[in-house]
């Protein structure tokens, strides 16, 4: 057996001198050990070749049945990835393919580990619902339009008045009077041509609620009255759709992402009944500052991003409170209620 060993490796290393390819070179081993195994088959036992050769088939039979079993292996595991490949090729061909402008475009997302071409193609099949036009829905909307999300619905029943333009930097001078959702739309079509905007100018009310979240992946809430944040909370936890909230008021906002169906609390969880008026004064009341909404909203839209491509660690059970007077920010721990008259009765 040693001479037969010797010789394989003879053979090997005569095929790496003369550069022949690896898969020539196992060739000629099959070869090398059919040949002493036909000797042993046809020679008498006795005969001084077969002796030098081991005096029996069997190790070599068995060496050559295991290297089939391993060359077999092989070529299976190849049909099958090669299978899988055509399979995702052919996937890819039937998925919304992006153009060069909107690869261009996007570069800078596809780069990014956590986000790279899956996450920037989430995000092209992504259905987000904006609720509000105003402060916060105009950064929301602005920063989502630019990062490619394929169909945005805005719901909001205002008009654009000058007294927005401090802060409601989708709308412009000219937009005076003209619907907000007209506004915003035309906007953020000017920004990316890529994106479907749903506008929905109306008032979002209990028998539209539902029907609408329904149509949707997840939610962001920037509206300023107390009435139309529960009835989002309310449609968002019965249709299990992820609900990003933001509020505003003078210096400071705050923001969480509320959805139940991950293990966090939802909105009337942690409010569960509006404030008085006095304790919770609307902007045209108690003032906002300017970018204020600016910097909300782009929390929000990362949220917003975070939640559809699975990057990070979204703010599901966390609130964060940022103070532009003092430039300060703090994260809260917020946990579900057991008695929660919206979310309890679903679990």
């Amino acid at each position: 057996m040693l001479f037969v060993a010797v010789m394989a490796a003879g053979v090997w290393g005569l095929g790496v001198a003369f550069g022949a390819p690896q898969r020539a070179r196992w060739i000629l081993i099959a070869a090398f050990l059919v040949a002493v195994i036909a000797v042993h088959l046809v020679l008498p036992i006795a005969h001084p070749l077969r002796l030098g050769l081991g005096e029996t088939a069997a190790p070599w039979l068995f060496i050559l049945g295991i290297a089939g079993l391993v060359w077999g292996y092989r070529w299976v595991l190849h049909r099958l990835r090669t299978q899988a490949l055509v399979k995702e090729e052919t996937v890819a061909l039937d998925a919304p393919i992006f153009s060069e402008t909107e690869l261009n475009r996007y570069a800078r997302h596809i780069v990014m580990r956590e986000m790279g071409g899956a996450g920037q193609k989430a995000l092209k099949q992504a259905k987000i619902l904006v609720v509000g036009a105003g402060g916060l829905g105009s950064p929301v909307l602005q920063y989502l339009a630019a990062a490619g999300v394929g169909t945005i619905g805005v719901i909001d029943d205002d008009e654009v008045d000058n007294a927005n333009l401090q802060r409601q930097v989708i709308h412009r001078d000219d937009n005076i009077a003209m619907a907000k959702v007209f506004s915003a739309q035309a906007a953020m079509i000017a920004q990316n041509p890529f994106v479907d905007v749903r506008p929905y100018q109306r008032r979002l009310t209990d028998d539209i609620a539902v029907e609408l979240v329904a149509e949707y992946d997840l939610v962001l809430d920037g509206c300023d009255n107390f009435e139309t944040r529960y009835l989002v909370n309310k449609a968002c936890v019965e249709t299990r759709a992820p609900l990003i909230s933001g509020a505003l008021t003078q210096w400071e906002g705050q923001l969480s992402v509320f959805d139940p169906a991950k293990g966090a609390p939802c909105y009337q969880c942690i409010f569960p009944q509006a404030p008085a008026p006095e304790l919770a004064p609307s902007c045209s009341e108690a003032g906002v500052i300017g970018p204020l909404p600016g910097v909300v909203g782009s929390m929000m839209a990362i949220e917003a991003i975070k939640v559809i491509t699975g990057a990070g660690v979204p703010l599901r059970g966390e609130m964060v409170i940022y103070d532009g007077l003092y430039g300060e920010s703090r994260k809260i721990t917020l946990e579900p209620r057991a008695n929660c008259p919206i979310c309890s009765k679903t679990e």
